[in-house]
């Protein structure tokens, strides 16, 4: 019987067209007042479209007013007693246009650091203010509104005439608008780099697990970085994996039949012990069926994947043949790359197809995608091995389109608040349509390192030799 049953299954999968990812079919079971889960996720949808701009772009406007507000102020505290009361100022000597060249470059450079750390565009959205951006906007803040009372008061109100101490005072400004940079420097950049914690990280799914040392962060901090070590270093998730499991799963419960010896109703308690004692007794033969499953699939997938290896090396060997065949020809004749690409693709395209469905990754590569890696791998002269290594083994996610990565669907989860700071035992949730991260933080610990010094008089020794020996 399994014999047969196996021969039906590659008779259905002979019969199968051809179409890229078009025999994936979803059932589901569900009642005429039942809302599907892309309705319900698409409920909020238009007010989330409406808001994501205003909230990717509001930390870069409000950086913006700050950096012009900081760069504005010293070169404002100068020009208003030239404009106000030109006529009283003191002369401006050697030291005073020395500090003019002094705030110059200054400002300089603190417009250069301002670019660099503030004004780059935001990686993603995350749910709460940073507490250091916000810390350092204040302290900003602060201090130039500060330096404007001042002003106001001991320069504006009195009219100062000591035009050199007016421009000392701009400098003042200045160099501590520097020391607040690096202040920044050390919170955003330096803090964060001496790894503290290891976290854990578990897809719900199938178990995909991966293991990242990180340093002081916060929650949601932490939660974006591990997203980025997610969408490089965890394999494309599959879910036509995870049904064909729940399928064979089914189709053994499917097998179990219960039997009404009495002629009378059982109850769902009869049932299920009927079920119970069924799978028991199945149970020596269950593991066996799984055995000789997994065995045909691991057959299948080798045979599928040598005649893919023969396909593309011989369709590469075509190319190459076409190569030397259009160096002697007119150079009207030669084809192009893409040309080449189209013409050798259908002497392997069945067969990359049969393999990708047998591994169930036919809904990761398009008719498009393959063609331009083929030309991709034939412009820079790749071997049949480069071109295969894209689709003999899954990659990471971003290896793929950008409708897989599922980049604006990720949700935080944490009984904590998400602006703490990660520490020994912290456990959060990141969650999105199909599956979720669930990670564990761990402390590294503290290594005691101690020194035990050799003498080098131990490791010397004499030698004696005698005449009767061979040495």
């Amino acid at each position: 019987e399994r014999e047969r049953e196996r021969e039906r299954e590659r008779e259905r999968e002979r019969r199968s067209d051809d179409n890229w990812g078009e025999t994936t079919t979803a059932v589901t079971g569900t009642s005429e007042l039942s809302v599907s889960q892309e309705e319900v996720v698409g409920l909020g949808k238009g007010i989330q479209d409406r808001t994501q701009g205003f909230r990717r772009y509001l930390p870069l406007a409000v950086g913006s007013c700050v950096g012009l507000l900081v760069l504005a102020t010293p070169l404002v505290f100068l020009l208003l007693p030239a404009v106000m009361w030109p006529d009283r100022l003191q002369a401006c000597g050697a030291a005073c246009e020395g500090l003019f060249l002094s705030i110059s470059f200054k400002l300089l450079i603190l417009l250069v650091a301002i670019w660099a750390l503030f004004l780059r565009p935001g990686r993603a959205s995350l749910p709460r203010v940073c507490v250091y951006r916000a810390f350092l906007t204040t302290l900003t803040l602060l201090l130039t509104m500060s330096y404007w009372l001042f002003y106001g008061v001991r320069i504006l109100d009195a009219q100062d005439e000591d035009y050199h101490g007016i421009v000392q005072f701009a400098v003042s400004l200045v160099d501590s608008q520097l020391f607040v940079h690096y202040l920044a420097v050390v919170l955003l950049e330096l803090r964060q780099l001496q790894p503290c914690y290891s976290v854990c990280v578990i897809r719900s799914t199938d178990g995909e697990t991966r293991h990242y040392n990180i340093g002081q962060l916060s929650i949601q901090r932490a939660a974006l970085s591990i997203l980025e070590y997610y969408y490089r270093d965890f394999p494309l998730h599959n879910p036509a994996l995870l049904s064909a499991s729940k399928h064979r799963a089914a189709k053994h419960l499917a097998g179990l039949k219960v039997y009404n010896v009495d002629g009378a109703q059982p109850g769902n308690g009869n049932q299920s012990r009927a079920m119970v004692t069924a799978a028991a007794k199945r149970k020596d033969s269950a593991h066996n069926e799984l055995y000789y499953e997994e065995a045909d699939y691991e057959r299948r997938v080798r045979k599928r994947r040598a005649r893919l290896v023969v396909a593309v090396e011989e369709a590469f060997t075509h190319v190459r043949r076409m190569k030397k065949e259009d160096e002697r020809a007119a150079p009207s004749d030669i084809m192009d790359v893409r040309e080449a690409a189209l013409a050798i693709f259908p002497s392997m395209a069945r067969a990359l197809q049969k393999y990708l469905r047998t591994t169930r990754r036919q809904h990761c590569h398009s008719m498009e995608s393959i063609q331009k890696h083929l030309a991709f791998c034939l412009v820079n002269n790749m071997s049949p091995k480069a071109f295969l290594e894209a689709y003999l083994a899954p990659g990471p996610t971003l290896q793929y389109g950008p409708e897989r990565w599922m980049a604006d669907q990720w949700t935080l989860v944490s009984e904590a608040s998400v602006t703490n700071g990660v520490k020994e035992g912290s456990e959060f949730l990141l969650r999105c349509l199909d599956f979720s991260l669930a990670v564990t933080v761990k402390s590294i610990p503290y290594i005691r390192l101690t020194e035990e010094y050799i003498d080098p008089k131990s490791h010397k020794f004499i030698l004696l030799l005698q005449s009767e020996t061979s040495v």
